[in-house]
């Protein structure tokens, strides 16, 4: 090898160890930035031709060192990470509003029902009285404060849905600039890949993903093409689509993602919008908080609903039939904002026990018409005579009428507004009726040995209009009687045959007669006169927090808030559970993604050395080539 060649190896060499130390410097230098590739020169021999040596080193170019199935993996799995934790947070919020055990529901609860035992103590004291309507709008409070909060979170939730379709917009509209600024710059330097934009793409796809699921696709051109949902594109190339926020059509209380492209407004299927924070707050939107909402509406009807139907059985302290103690708010319906025909529905809470607490969707598709209950998708097929008489389904009579067309659908929310809407009627406390309206009792005339219960008040309402006359149950023999009410003078039954403990049922009341009657001995049922010491009403008002009055009379009121509680509560500790599991999946996936893509400090403290030796290496066999070449030159 002649020393010009010896010259030329060298200095590509030295070229070669430069481009090293460069690079090895900037690793360095990058060691922590966010989203940084490792970077490696890649080098390759100088083709010697026919000649035996070697004639140098080629500088190929710096590649990242990438490896896009554990990039694809940390991608997901922060994904994941993302949609998990937003969750969690979410679902704390609920958790901490109905696990309160100091204010929550369940306290007042408690503390009405004992206030009600007291009254029943007590049924003629003022005082009493007073405190079971100062516990009665605890309960009230903490009903609205508990739908206060629910609709603060609904307010901050919508905000939180708006901001992450802003940033997702961002983030697009930022990949198309990169993605032509790649482009030009892959063309423009024979095909060497622009590394630093590339890691910015990267890092800004990686942010992207924590807001939504998206996949993406390799272009020739080295442009990414980045879809979401059910395939839409998001960026293609150096254009940029959006998302929007709209308002659901078929729901006013919720907010859905929309797909903007060219100025027009496009709808996406919003289960397709899976992963990521996005993905969060729309499932919790439409699962858990109208869930909670609904579930903690329930308990407040019911719990109204059951109050008010026993103080309606009862006498109060002024003499009068009792009336309603609180609001009991109506089912609402909402028609798709999309509906073409005139027709209207309406729902009426008829029976609060068998309801589910549940929104229902009824829906006409030209032919048939399904109600739908949401809460786990369950059909009921309706007819069209059926919706015109009015048709009841859990608990819930819904009415159709005027013009329908195909497509057209209704929601349906017999709860949704009841925590919010209950309030107290009154503050008189001899509104409450502590008493029953009738008493029965035996003629002190009476020979025998029959006895007669005080009786009580048949459900359910309305009361029977012929309550409070006066009725005689007249023994015309040992076993039997007729029945007569006086007030009217009407027969209600003659020759009934007797049978001790058996019920006597008329004009809306129960009774019982045990022992042994005589002939001639009369029984009388009657309006319950001067009864300020009477507490039977109060007595079964107070035993309401016992009965099971709730889901199809299953459970009692603090039952049916205890499986709110329960259920809220165990999904969060799932997804506490779930959370933890998917960040020590992301911080394993990420320890394999920077083996290959991270920078080590030490290895390439290492390269530094090895590179400075190389350059140094070439810098002296430069000289020893310039030796050789003044060696040449004496020779003449």
């Amino acid at each position: 090898m002649g020393s010009n060649n010896i010259f030329a190896a060298s200095l590509s060499g030295l070229n070669a160890a430069m481009y090293e130390l460069n690079t090895t410097q900037n690793n360095i230098a990058n060691a922590n930035t966010p989203g940084y590739t490792r970077e490696q020169v890649t080098l390759s021999p100088v083709s010697a031709g026919a000649d035996t040596v070697g004639q140098g080193v080629n500088v190929v170019g710096v590649k990242r060192m990438y490896d896009q199935f554990l990039t694809t993996q940390l991608l997901q799995q922060q994904n994941q990470a993302s949609y998990q934790n937003t969750y969690l947070s979410s679902m704390t919020q609920i958790n901490n509003l109905v696990s309160s055990t100091s204010s929550g529901v369940s306290t007042t609860l408690q503390n009405f029902f004992s206030a009600a035992n007291s009254m029943a103590n007590n049924p003629a004291s003022i005082p009493a009285r007073q405190t079971v309507l100062g516990n009665a709008q605890s309960v009230v409070d903490s009903f609205q404060s508990a739908s206060q909060t629910l609709s603060s979170i609904a307010s901050g939730l919508s905000q939180q849905i708006g901001g992450s379709v802003q940033q997702i917009n961002t983030y697009a509209t930022q990949i198309a600039a990169l993605n032509s600024s790649i482009a030009a710059a892959t063309a423009s330097n024979n095909g060497q890949q622009p590394n630093a934009l590339l890691d910015q793409r990267d890092q800004l796809i990686s942010k992207l993903n924590q807001q939504i699921g998206v996949t993406t696709q390799q272009q020739p051109d080295g442009t990414v093409s980045v879809f979401v949902g059910s395939g839409q594109a998001l960026v293609i190339g150096n254009q940029a689509m959006s998302l929007q926020v709209t308002q659901d059509p078929s729901n006013p209380g919720y907010v859905n993602v929309s797909y903007l492209n060219n100025g027009k407004t496009m709808p996406i299927q919003q289960g397709s919008l899976q992963g990521g924070s996005l993905g969060a707050y729309l499932a919790f939107q439409s699962n858990d908080l109208q869930s909670a909402r609904n579930q903690l509406g329930l308990v407040a009807l019911g719990f109204a609903n059951s109050i008010n139907q026993q103080n309606q059985m009862g006498l109060d302290l002024n003499g009068a039939l009792g009336g309603k103690l609180l609001n009991e708010a109506p089912a609402a319906v909402s028609a798709n904002a999309a509906n073409t025909g005139s027709g209207s529905l309406t729902a009426v809470n008829t029976n609060v026990s068998a309801m589910t607490g549940s929104n229902y969707q009824l829906k006409y598709d030209g032919t048939n018409y399904t109600l739908t209950r949401l809460s786990d998708n369950t059909v009921t097929q309706l007819t069209a005579a059926q919706l015109a008489v009015g048709t009841t389904v859990d608990g819930v009579t819904i009415t159709l009428s005027g013009n329908i067309n195909a497509g057209d659908s209704f929601l349906i929310q017999p709860t949704a507004n009841a925590a919010s809407a209950i309030s107290l009627l009154t503050n008189d406390p001899t509104k409450l009726a502590a008493a029953a309206p009738i008493l029965a009792s035996a003629s002190s005339s009476n020979t025998g040995t029959g006895t007669i219960t005080p009786g009580t008040v048949n459900t359910p309402l309305p009361l029977n209009a012929n309550l409070q006359d006066t009725v005689t149950i007249q023994f015309t023999g040992a076993t039997t009687y007729n029945v007569t009410d006086t007030t009217t003078g009407t027969t209600l039954a003659s020759n009934q045959t007797y049978t001790p403990g058996q019920n006597i049922t008329y004009n809306g009341w129960t009774t019982q007669i045990s022992g042994a009657p005589a002939k001639g001995d009369v029984f009388t049922v009657s309006s319950n006169v001067g009864a300020t010491g009477d507490n039977r009403n109060a007595l079964l008002m107070a035993s309401l927090q016992t009965q099971n009055i709730m889901a199809n009379n299953t459970t009692t009121l603090e039952g049916q808030y205890a499986q709110l509680v329960s259920s809220v509560g165990s999904k969060t500790n799932s997804l506490t559970v779930t959370s933890q599991a998917q960040n020590t999946m992301v911080t394993q996936a990420l320890a394999a993604q920077q083996s290959v893509s991270g920078v080590n400090l030490d290895e390439e403290a290492a390269n530094l050395l090895q590179y400075q030796r190389a350059y140094q290496a070439s810098a002296k066999a430069m000289q020893i080539a310039n030796t050789m070449f003044d060696a040449l030159l004496t020779l003449r």
